[in-house]
């Protein structure tokens, strides 16, 4: 398991570290001043709370919630083209992703 965090300083603490290496717990920061490595993920959760959680009546329960998102995520990756993927649906940026790989030789596997 690996926990990606900004670069705050309560995970930059020591005793946070220790606590994540005391679990197995691999850790992964960020860099400071960038968001190039969540920035999918900041959009991806602006859109969540957006449309499913701010923008909505309010859920019953946890069970509700879960299933709402379920299905928001399904539709997400499978009918919503994004910018980060070449305004491709990720679920089909991903299978030309997988299809390409399948096709490479081991001399070009090994360059991505």
């Amino acid at each position: 398991m690996i926990h990606h965090s900004d670069a705050g300083s309560q995970y930059t603490a020591l005793a946070f570290g220790q606590r994540l290496a005391a679990a197995g717990i691999a850790a992964s920061i960020g860099s400071i001043g960038d968001s190039y490595d969540n920035a999918l993920a900041e959009s991806v959760n602006a859109d969540y709370k957006n449309e499913l959680v701010d923008n909505q009546p309010r859920f019953h329960g946890v069970a509700e919630l879960s299933l709402a998102t379920a299905e928001w995520v399904a539709f997400y990756n499978r009918q919503r083209p994004h910018s980060y993927c070449h305004d491709l649906t990720p679920d089909h940026a991903e299978r030309l992703h997988y299809d390409r790989i399948a096709t490479l030789n081991p001399e070009e596997a090994l360059t991505i």
